[in-house]
């Protein structure tokens, strides 16, 4: 598994299709994901510090894993297929044990930036659908 952070957002309201860019953090690969407009307006929201007065989708899912007792410990970008992206939400109760669920990348990303948890891509999409970082 590779630690990656959150690099890059790229909005453009007149198309359907939206960019997230994770880097490596030890590194210089890249990996692109596409996502849609409400995934990447609620990640750059959270990441701009705007506070909304009533909870946003992404808030209230964090506010219901806490107040289960159970906490984000990381996501992890785990497969790759037909172009499409999965993800799972790892969550720790607090009788320490681990629950993992099924999720798409953008919404785990959202997720994660709430809950300051660490991002993980399997090498192998890494390998597979990153770049290199041009920029230095």
């Amino acid at each position: 598994m590779i630690e990656v952070e959150l690099n890059k957002i790229v909005i453009d309201e007149k198309r359907h299709d939206q960019l997230i860019v994770l880097k490596e953090k030890n590194g210089e690969r890249v990996l692109p994901i596409v996502i849609g407009l409400a995934e990447a307006s609620a990640i750059k929201l959270k990441i701009s510090g705007f506070k909304p007065e009533r909870p946003l989708t992404h808030d209230l899912l964090l506010s219901t894993i806490k107040y289960l007792e159970a906490n984000v410990e990381k996501i992890i970008i785990d497969e790759l297929e037909e172009n499409t992206f999965h993800a799972k939400i790892v969550l720790k109760t607090s009788s320490g044990h681990e629950k993992v669920i099924d999720a798409r990348p953008s919404d785990s990303i959202a997720l994660a930036v709430r809950a300051h948890a660490p991002i993980f891509v399997k090498d192998e999409i890494i390998k597979q659908a990153g770049i290199f970082n041009k920029e230095k």
